[in-house]
């Protein structure tokens, strides 16, 4: 399986318009990654969250009480609270910025007051992390998971290969239900196969099956062959990548 270190856009198949990133295993990097490459592009780019996120680092939100939501920044761009310049007007291309209601006890942010169907009227792109894992690299969905805007034009499904070979317990956000859903037990290993039984049976379940699967974390792989094993079970094409 070749690996792609650049242009994750056209890898990804990315169209303008909301594109929410679920799964796990880099989901956070990705958001930033794929933003400031679909910036440095031309595009007018906001990152935000359909539950719960740390703010992306380097990323402008101001916390003013102005309506961040239509505050785009362009690199370079002099930006501060109430700035006018044509960046933070929303009128120029190549801009990129975050929003969200920020909850100043945990630093997270939440989904932006506006409904992001309106937002994506005034931003090419709309990056949406739609999804929560633990911090650990595989999981299963619960019911109420994940949570994908109306509208969306793109599902990015991300899968952290550092979790595969290792025991399910040790690596996998809701082991019970990812047992559940490919009949082993929590001290098994999350082979390939496992991994691939299960996104195939939520892919089913979620009626997602355009979303494009993203196998992250590549370079962490003893076994490179794994990786080639995971889309071989999975029957479909699979973006393999080792973002930082």
């Amino acid at each position: 399986m070749e690996t792609v270190s650049g242009n994750l856009a056209s890898a990804l198949k990315i169209e303008p318009g909301i594109t929410a990133i679920i799964g796990s295993g880099g989901k956070s990097t990705l958001l930033k990654t794929l933003g400031l490459e679909l910036m440095r592009a031309g595009g007018r780019v906001l990152l935000c969250t359909t539950t719960h996120m740390f703010p992306v680092a380097g990323v402008p939100w101001d916390g003013s009480s102005r309506r961040l939501d239509a505050a785009p920044w362009k690199p370079g761009a002099a930006h501060v609270p109430g700035c006018t310049c044509e960046a933070c007007a929303g009128l120029v291309r190549g801009s990129i910025c975050q929003a969200g209601v920020l909850d100043p006890e945990t630093g997270k942010l939440s989904a932006p007051a506006e409904p992001l169907n309106e937002l994506a009227q005034r931003f090419d792109y709309v990056l949406a992390e739609a999804d929560g894992s633990k911090r650990l690299p595989l999981k299963a969905h619960a019911a109420w998971e994940p949570v994908i805007p109306a509208a969306t034009a793109n599902v990015v499904w991300v899968v952290g290969a550092s979790g595969l070979g290792k025991p399910v317990a040790e690596v996998v956000h809701r082991p019970e239900l990812f047992c559940e859903r490919c009949g082993c037990e929590p001290t098994d290993t999350a082979t390939p196969e496992r991994v691939a039984q299960v996104l195939n049976a939520e892919l089913r379940m979620l009626n997602l099956s355009n979303a494009r699967i993203m196998l992250n974390q590549v370079d962490t792989l003893a076994d490179p062959t794994m990786a080639d094993r995971f889309e071989a079970a999975l029957g479909r094409p699979v973006v393999a990548t080792c973002l930082k």
